[in-house]
């Protein structure tokens, strides 16, 4: 009976000890004094996450809400996380750039130990993050891009022949599918060195694992928001994002191109060649002078993923977001494929690496989608020291405090970008981004820890739709959908419940 006793007021204690942590944060920002919306008890202000609401809505609605309540940031809580939700683009320059030192964490989930594919760059904080980028930042200069051009051109030809194909059996396609087969082939060639071979086997091994590994969770969205919460305790817990089979497949993939490579000293001029250069070297000196070891095949992995996950459907779905509002807007199309004849006429029909340089406009159309279609929701951050917003002495980031900065709903704020609905790839012409903050578009971050592949992933999407527009003239039909529909149970980035249908016509 003691014993029963002594239990119960265990119990009783630990829920007493939880209830008062749990009602502590989601009043932190009650008790400061500092707008916010009440808070769901588990969902924070993240209601409809996963059900009827995208992410992106969640942060574009919450922001419009406040956009004119003249505080820098107001309180957000994401789940049971209480987090900086900034308002004011001076505000995030400061954390983005000019006070980068205090705010270069992200205070994700990622962990190393059980699941290392997790513990890459995109994540990593600390130590870890700045050894790292050091290391990597070689891998993605403009001369290796060049390294890199004739293979994606390859890839890209194969895509035109396929296209050809697709529209002679049927005018209507998909492009949203397409493209991203598109974006697996060139990947899977220019990360791992292997012919996925997706674009004509919509059954391919790489293109059915990179969808898993954008809509598989390991576990539910309880424990999902827990590990977001967070982060230390799901590591201490042993947690993992990726399901088993996932983590398998690309730990087998790259273990095996990795020693095939060196045991039969390939060479490719790839990304996973300059990882392996790096693996191999026991000495490597930073351009600070530092000098640090060699990667581990688990940080190869972990790299090797992230830059196909991340190429795979940020590009993807970059081109088919551009391709949808090219074929509902044709003067603009027009005005593409015209610089498109005119900058091949200049460089002898040679589609050059430095002939993509060229395509200013085309360029223009890309940050417009990127804009309008924000892939990804939102800039995370964490300070690491306390930070009192200059002239608001009221505003303070805690130390440990998490930021959102939330990109989408500043690319359609109508403040920054008149009529931001409407796609105008002249808002991005050098005398108009001039006009505007830095940090007014940030698809890729800003400042020093900006998205490393981010030379990559334009050269990709140029090289596609410059070819696709060259060969393709795209237009509207029944089948299209107006206005898109966004899927509220895909990851955190911009899904659609439907895929992109558009006619075709060979030129």
């Amino acid at each position: 009976m003691m014993l029963t006793t002594f239990l119960f007021q265990l119990v009783v204690a630990l829920m007493a000890i939880v209830t008062y942590i749990k009602h502590r944060r989601q009043t932190y920002f009650k008790r400061r004094g500092i707008p916010h919306d009440k808070p769901h008890f588990t969902l924070g202000n993240m209601n409809g996450y996963k059900k009827t609401r995208t992410v992106h809505e969640i942060y574009e609605s919450y922001y419009k809400k406040y956009r004119d309540s003249k505080a820098p940031f107001v309180g957000f809580y994401l789940f049971q996380k209480p987090a900086a939700f900034v308002i004011d683009l001076e505000l995030a320059k400061l954390i983005l750039i000019k006070n980068f030192s205090n705010f270069s964490d992200k205070g994700l989930f990622y962990n190393e130990k059980d699941d290392p594919m997790s513990a890459h760059l995109f994540n990593l904080d600390g130590p870890q993050w700045r050894l790292l980028r050091n290391k990597l930042s070689s891998t993605f200069t403009s001369g290796k891009m060049k390294f890199m051009y004739p293979t994606v051109v390859s890839v890209a030809e194969e895509f035109m022949a396929v296209m050809h194909e697709k529209v002679l059996e049927n005018s209507v396609v998909d492009v949203r599918d397409l493209v991203a087969r598109f974006t697996v082939d060139v990947i899977g060639t220019c990360a791992f060195g292997l012919e996925c071979n997706s674009l004509r086997d919509e059954k391919a091994e790489f293109l059915h694992f990179g969808r898993r590994a954008l809509l598989e969770l390991r576990y539910g969205h309880l424990v999902s928001g827990l590990m977001r919460s967070y982060p230390n305790l799901a590591r201490f817990l042993g947690l993992s994002r990726y399901p088993d089979q996932i983590q398998n497949f690309y730990h087998r993939i790259v273990t095996e191109t990795v020693t095939t490579r060196e045991r039969e000293n390939i060479k490719r001029n790839d990304f996973l060649d300059m990882l392996i250069n790096l693996k191999n070297q026991k000495e490597i000196t930073l351009e600070n002078g530092e000098v640090v070891k060699g990667l581990t095949m688990n940080e190869i992995i972990a790299q090797s993923f992230v830059f196909f996950i991340a190429g795979f459907d940020t590009s993807s779905s970059t081109m088919g977001f551009a391709l949808y509002e090219l074929a509902k807007n044709p003067h603009i199309q027009d005005k593409v494929r015209a610089e498109l004849e005119e900058v091949l006429e200049k460089h002898d029909q040679k589609f050059t690496y430095e002939c993509t340089q060229d395509l200013k406009y085309l360029n223009q159309v890309i940050s417009e989608t990127l804009r309008l279609y924000t892939i990804i929701p939102n800039v995370d951050r964490v300070a690491a020291k306390r930070f009192v917003v200059p002239g608001n002495p009221k505003f303070v980031i805690e130390a440990g405090q998490s930021v959102i900065i939330p990109s989408t709903a500043i690319h359609h704020d109508p403040s920054i970008y008149p009529e931001p609905y409407e796609f105008r790839p002249e808002r991005f012409s050098p005398e108009e981004s001039a006009k505007r903050s830095s940090v007014a578009w940030l698809p890729f971050g800003e400042g020093p820890r900006n998205c490393i592949g981010l030379r990559f992933g334009q050269m990709q999407a140029r090289i596609g739709l410059a070819l696709l527009i060259k060969n393709f003239k795209f237009s509207t039909c029944p089948e299209t959908a107006d206005p898109l529909s966004f899927d509220p149970n895909s990851s955190i980035l911009l899904g659609l419940k439907c895929g992109i249908h558009l006619k075709l016509e060979a030129l």
